[in-house]
């Protein structure tokens, strides 16, 4: 298993944001759902009508305004998920206070307890990282998709391969500036609902490095706008 995020303190946290070195198996997701990650040019065409994804979970709704300009590829591929309903009963499978809450495991469709490989679905194929400029830094509420890329936490030196992208996405529950890399592609940022956020990231949870919310915290629904 791969560690991919630095936490707080400078101490590595170990979670697992598509932690898989081979293109993670999708469960139970629908039938319509897409099998590759779409091109470049058929990104621009998904994201004409795609500004905003309304997202609604049992604990209330957010709105992440959508934001391709560094990764529209991930956005894009993200959008084609949520209109599918892929993410239809996937739960936020990790939250780490003051940190991240991530989601996008279709695992926890079926098994919303701490599992052996929570944490490696996905949508069953894995596609580039697409690395976010200055213009986006990891702000508060800012949302962007998890990986698999493996590289020194010290030096920033990328080891591995850079195509780790899949379904699973993470929100900073706090300002992220200068903890993160800037190796997580952003596909936007939560500009309504922000309540709901720090409901989410204040659930309790089995423990603070683990994070498997005690009571599930389940999407319903993604409606693309």
């Amino acid at each position: 298993m791969k560690s991919v995020l630095r936490g707080m303190s400078g101490a590595i946290l170990t979670l697992a944001l598509i932690a898989c070195s081979s293109p993670p198996v999708a469960s139970q997701a629908p039938t319509d759902c897409p099998t590759s990650a779409p091109t470049a040019a058929e990104a621009t065409t998904i994201l004409a009508d795609a500004q905003r994804a309304e997202v609604a979970t049992n604990l209330g709704s957010f709105t992440i305004e959508l934001d391709a300009s560094s990764a529209p590829v991930a956005t894009a591929n993200f959008v084609l998920l949520a209109r599918c309903g892929f993410y239809a009963g996937i739960t936020f499978h990790r939250v780490i206070a003051g940190f991240v809450a991530q989601a996008g495991d279709p695992q926890t469709r079926s098994n919303r307890s701490p599992f052996e490989g929570l944490g490696g679905g996905g949508p069953g194929y894995q596609f580039e990282v697409e690395l976010p400029d200055e213009s986006q830094p990891y702000d508060r509420y800012v949302v962007a998709m998890a990986n698999a890329m493996d590289y020194d936490f010290v030096t920033g030196e990328i080891r591995g391969g850079t195509d780790t992208n899949g379904s699973q996405f993470f929100i900073d529950l706090a300002s992220l500036v200068g903890q993160l890399r800037p190796y997580y592609s952003v596909i936007g940022k939560v500009v309504d609902g922000t309540d709901v956020i720090d409901a989410i990231g204040a659930v309790g949870v089995n423990n603070p490095q683990e994070g498997v919310p005690l009571e599930p915290v389940v999407i319903a629904s993604v409606t693309i706008e």
